[in-house]
C-alpha cells in the first residue's frame, strides 16, 4: 500500500512599508480579520514572484522587495491547513486600493494596528517592529 505524503503548503506574506507605516488588508474570506498581503505560491513560481504578485493583486501596489525577514512554519499558524510562510519586506509605488480577496486596505503603525489580526500575523508584525528597533541579520535584495 502506498503511503500518502502530506506536506505544508508554501505561502508568502509581504510587509509593505509606505506612508510611515505598513499596509494591512481586511480579508473578505475566512478567517476574517486583518492580515498582511500574501497568499499561496503557484506551481512554477518563485517565492519572490509570488510576493510581488500577491501584493499587487490585493493592494494594487507595485512593490520592490527589500529583504527577506523570516520564515514562519508553526503547523497551527493557519487554521485552514498546515502552511509555511516566507515573509518579505518591500517598498511600494502606486495608489493603495483593496482588490482581489481584500475588502479594505490601510496603512498602520505599531501604535494603531487594527484587529483582529489573523493567522500568526500579530507575531510577524511584532517581529518586524522589533527588527526595525533592534535589527538582526536578514537576506537583503
Amino acid at each position: 500500500m502506498a503511503q500518502e505524503y502530506r506536506n505544508p503548503l508554501p505561502t508568502v506574506d509581504v510587509i509593505i512599508e509606505t506612508g510611515g507605516g505598513i499596509v494591512l488588508i481586511e480579508r473578505k474570506n475566512a478567517p476574517e480579520g486583518w492580515a498582511l498581503p500574501g497568499g499561496f505560491v503557484d506551481y512554477g513560481e518563485s517565492l519572490e514572484d509570488a510576493a510581488i504578485r500577491e501584493a499587487r493583486e490585493e493592494t494594487s501596489l507595485e512593490v520592490t522587495l527589500k529583504c527577506q525577514l523570516h520564515a514562519y512554519s508553526d503547523p497551527a499558524r493557519d487554521p485552514r491547513k498546515h502552511t509555511l510562510s516566507v515573509v518579505f519586506v518591500a517598498e511600494a509605488e502606486g495608489v493603495l486600493e483593496a482588490r482581489d480577496d481584500a475588502k479594505a486596505a490601510g496603512v498602520f503603525t505599531e501604535e494603531n494596528l487594527p484587529g483582529p489580526l489573523v493567522f500568526d500575523h500579530a507575531r510577524i508584525i511584532g517581529d518586524y517592529f522589533r527588527w526595525k528597533r533592534e535589527g538582526w541579520e536578514v537576506f537583503e535584495y
